[in-house]
């Protein structure tokens, strides 16, 4: 039997399945035996206790992991949970109990606000099992711990765990809920676990089920064929030797240099990114400074030292800062944290900052100190642009404060359709397929059940490339890749093919890009490309293409 799902990353893994436990059981809604401020105290004795134990796995995570693992401790401790659970024991609730509720209503808040906050509420379910676990003196739910290694199933995986899996144990990472944006997916990116996400009826499959579980198909095979396994292996077997390969910059196979860049979050990522081969860094995200910053942005000199950090560990090399992507479905109190029926279309990226120009001229000022203090190339960007008129506002704004190399993100159809007006004044374009393909298939990049739509190798998504990089090769303007489908190592091909001059994707993939690119001259890319366009949907698009590249490697 076959499951289909989301795959992260484009590994593959052969083993026996072990399913995760179920959660803790709700709390009875029984009168308290104790006093309200006992109750209280219990509460929020175990919510310290846990939060401090989130902020110790943060330590030993370190990268984007330390990141989601600090907010999952701000979360333990949030002022607004707490009222809430003192109202639930002055009424008469259990710790236990008032806990349960408070974080469910929490919970059910965040989802309602839809976007990164919506997204971010399943996080919460892990926190509340965590307190309860503490409150009851069990041990949290947890990932089982076998001898042998396995592939773990569960419905979806707390960040607490997925950052500190033993990768000598879990082969891979098979869940029923979560999308490609999930800190589930999130975390397997950063730390090269084979996942497949979304996987409908995922919690069927049986403990110790034979699988094979392949993320670059989004499938998992249960009791496969002997032949099955042998292919399989021999895919593991040919990315290992990949991945020990000694690093050359990236390049098709006729010397095109494609330089091959990493997605960061934090600067905590950088060096292992160097490790892993990046060349320099295509998107470094700005919003976790701050999202973590409380009711006030982070200063120019807090934000001057973050961007230091950064610079430091590329010398010489291109640095792509996005500034401050954030907005209705990101809500910061000193930005813009207004309710809004439908934030993916509001006031976010860009437009946000324009209403608060003096957070985007600190943030810009902060930029130039760094700049002035390292020898990076730094380039800087503006995301959410959907107008040339943004495009010149930014673009000037940002030459105002010195800085030499300013451009935008297309992640708008509208931009994509202006793209040659567009750069004839910006300094560079950097294409965000994640939101180009919401925003072109009208499918919410977070929405579970329109999670079909989000495939950039859609022939319509990629038209909008081939316009992009077009205007690119007629204005001389570089035009690079920072969405996932840059970590497709086949669909990197057929970018490049479009006109993308860089890639750039988390440094996990990098390997798998960068061998993947090396079997191709520009001909051949030009060809798949072509191909790409002419199907009439994803599916065919990603099937025309895989049966041609291998057609291609025969000749």
């Amino acid at each position: 039997m076959e499951f289909t799902g989301t795959g992260i990353g484009r590994g593959v893994a052969v083993g026996q399945t072990v399913r995760m436990p179920d959660p803790l059981p709700e709390p009875a809604d029984t009168p308290s035996k104790r006093g309200a401020d006992d109750e209280l105290s219990r509460a929020t004795a175990s919510m310290g206790a846990v939060a401090r134990d989130l902020e110790k796995r943060a330590e030993i995570a370190g990268g984007t992991a330390a990141d989601v693992l600090e907010a999952q401790a701000m979360m333990a401790e949030d002022p607004s949970l707490v009222d809430l659970i003192s109202q639930a024991t002055a009424a008469g609730k259990t710790a236990e109990r008032a806990v349960f509720e408070s974080f469910a209503s929490f919970r059910d808040q965040l989802t309602a606000m839809g976007g990164y906050l919506g997204e971010r509420a399943a996080d919460l379910d892990d926190v509340s099992q965590r307190v309860i676990a503490d409150l009851s003196g069990v041990p949290a739910p947890g990932v089982p711990q076998p001898e042998e290694p396995f592939v773990l199933v569960a419905r979806d995986l707390a960040p607490a765990d997925t950052a500190l899996l033993d990768l000598d144990k879990v082969l891979a990472l098979v869940t029923s809920d979560g999308g490609p944006t999930s800190h589930t997916a999130i975390l397997a990116r950063e730390k090269a676990i084979v996942a497949i996400v979304g996987t409908a009826d995922a919690l069927t499959i049986e403990n110790g089920t034979s699988v094979i579980v392949d993320a670059a198909a989004g499938t998992v095979m249960t009791e496969p064929s002997a032949a099955a396994v042998a292919d399989a292996e021999a895919r593991i077997a040919e990315r290992r030797e990949a991945a020990s390969a000694p690093l050359t910059p990236g390049a098709l196979a006729d010397g095109t240099a494609v330089p091959l860049l990493a997605n960061l979050g934090s600067g905590d990522a950088a060096a292992s990114a160097v490790e892993l081969g990046a060349e320099g860094v295509g998107l470094f995200r700005t919003e976790f400074l701050f999202l973590d910053a409380g009711q006030t942005a982070p200063s120019v000199d807090e934000q001057t030292a973050h961007y230091v950090r950064v610079l430091e560990a590329f010398p010489g090399k291109k640095v792509t800062v996005r500034v401050l992507d954030a907005g209705a479905d990101k809500p910061l109190p000193f930005l813009n944290d207004a309710d809004e029926e439908n934030p993916a279309l509001g006031l976010r990226g860009l437009r946000a900052l324009r209403a608060n120009e003096q957070i985007l001229r600190d943030q810009l000022t902060a930029l130039a100190a760094a700049d002035a203090q390292t020898d990076a190339d730094l380039w800087v960007m503006a995301p959410m642009v959907s107008t040339v008129e943004e495009t010149e506002y930014f673009v000037g704004l940002a030459h105002e404060f010195g800085l030499r190399t300013a451009g935008i993100m297309v992640e708008v159809p509208s931009i994509a359709l202006l793209a040659d007006r567009a750069l004839a004044h910006a300094d560079f374009a950097s294409i965000g397929t994640n939101d180009l393909t919401q925003y072109t298939l009208a499918a919410d990049r977070l929405l579970g059940t329109v999670a079909g739509f989000q495939d950039p190798w859609h022939p319509a998504v990629l038209r909008l490339i081939s316009e992009i990089g077009q205007a690119g090769a007629d204005t001389g303007t570089p035009v690079g890749i920072c969405g996932e489908a840059a970590a497709d190592p086949l669909l990197a091909v057929v970018l490049v093919g479009l006109g993308a001059t860089t890639l750039s994707m988390s440094p996990a993939a990098l390997a798998d890009v960068r061998l993947s690119l090396v079997r191709f001259d520009r001909d051949a890319a030009q060809r798949l490309a072509r191909i790409a366009l002419d199907a009439h949907d994803a599916a065919s698009a990603r099937s025309a293409v895989t049966d041609a590249a291998a057609s291609l490697q025969k000749e």
